[in-house]
């Protein structure tokens, strides 16, 4: 995208006449800064001032360097940059035209800036920048030496109790040349009272017993910076023996797991809680048996009122086939009682005889 902006401003005016040209050079300026920028600052990216003759400059294997040749650019003048006696590129009245690699150079008229990115080993060595005037005749020389470093890539803390108590820290770091160190323990550098060993500026330090916090490791080199932060705790003594093995040595009271009991606040929660679980588990079980005999006794209450108003049906009807046979004896017995013939007895009693008492009337026998 870099090299088609490019080309575009070159030709603009033999294609597109007056201000419409002006304005398509503007949008695409800032179209390559923006381009620039994003991509610089996904890299790592390290800038150097390039302006003094001979001057040195030091770049990210792989990332991107930035230098400052010139204050500014004179349309009246022509610019141009070589390397292995190559032309990188030529700036003529702020118009830049790019040699073959161009996705790799950037120049910034306005800002004097040259940059070089995805830098490689054959990037390094000498960098020569001539100047002439609209006549083509020389008026600058200026050199340049870029050397290439490798960045810091990644960064270990391992931290370890020594025999005293005491913890040592090493700061490991992979790439760089001659990394350069520093501490801090809780946001300061530490100090005589909290170091037992070493300095803030090696990579390996000693922190006195009983002495824990934030610890910070930073290590810088020309072309990169990185930082790595650890939280240390104190160290205890273990003395056990653990599956049969004998254990005698410091170990941080983070990590001590090597001899380690259930603590009586375990036994005294458990022992709280179980009587508790326990009661709570009875009374569901009692809730839950009289809920069933409920059930039960509502299931069976009705099949009772059916059985009582059957019972009492028998009653009633073998009371009424009761009545009714003594009804019918009744009846027999009153069938049988039949008309007794009149006696003609003469009672003589002295002087009286049954005229005294008259006639018996024959319906007494009907009715007895």
């Amino acid at each position: 995208m870099i090299s088609n902006t490019t080309f575009y401003t070159v030709h603009c005016r033999t294609m597109w006449p007056g201000n419409w040209c002006t304005v398509t050079e503007a949008v695409a300026g800032l179209l390559v800064m923006l381009l620039f920028m994003s991509y610089a600052s996904a890299e790592v990216a390290t800038c150097c001032d390039g302006r003094q003759n001979g001057a040195l400059c030091v770049g990210p294997l792989g990332g991107t360097v930035c230098v400052k040749l010139v204050d500014s650019v004179s349309e009246s003048q022509i610019y141009q940059i070589k390397h292995t006696s190559s032309i990188i590129l030529t700036i003529k009245k702020n118009d830049v035209i790019l040699g073959p690699l161009q996705n790799k150079y950037l120049f910034i008229p306005s800002k004097g800036t040259f940059s070089i990115s995805n830098l490689s080993l054959t990037d390094s060595g000498e960098y020569v920048l001539d100047v002439f005037d609209s006549d083509g005749k020389k008026k600058e020389y200026q050199t340049l030496n870029l050397s290439l470093e490798a960045p810091v890539t990644s960064l270990r803390l391992i931290a370890e109790c020594l025999s005293e108590g005491q913890v040592k820290v090493s700061c490991l770091s992979e790439g760089g040349n001659n990394p350069q160190y520093s501490w801090t323990l809780n946001g300061n550098k530490p100090s005589g009272r909290e170091l037992l060993s070493g300095n803030i500026e090696s990579n390996t330090i000693v922190l006195r017993p009983n002495v824990a916090g934030r610890l910070v490791c930073s290590v810088r080199t020309k072309v990169s910076s990185l930082l790595k932060e650890k939280i240390t705790s104190t160290c205890d003594f273990v003395n056990c023996t653990s599956n049969g093995i004998h254990i005698s040595k410091w170990v941080f009271k983070e990590n001590n797991t090597l001899c380690v009991e259930p603590s009586p606040e375990t036994h005294s929660i458990m022992a709280v809680l179980l009587p508790i679980m326990s009661g709570a588990i009875g009374a569901l079980l009692i809730i839950l048996v009289v809920s069933i005999g409920i059930f039960c006794v509502k299931r069976k209450k009705p099949n009772h009122k059916e059985e009582n108003n059957y019972d009492q049906k028998r009653s009633n009807a073998g009371q009424g086939r009761r009545r009714e046979e003594l009804s019918k004896e009744t009846q027999a017995e009153y069938g049988k009682v039949k008309k007794q013939p009149r006696l003609s007895v003469d009672m003589t009693y002295g002087n009286m005889d049954n005229s005294l008492y008259g006639n018996v009337d024959e319906s007494i026998y009907a009715n007895l």
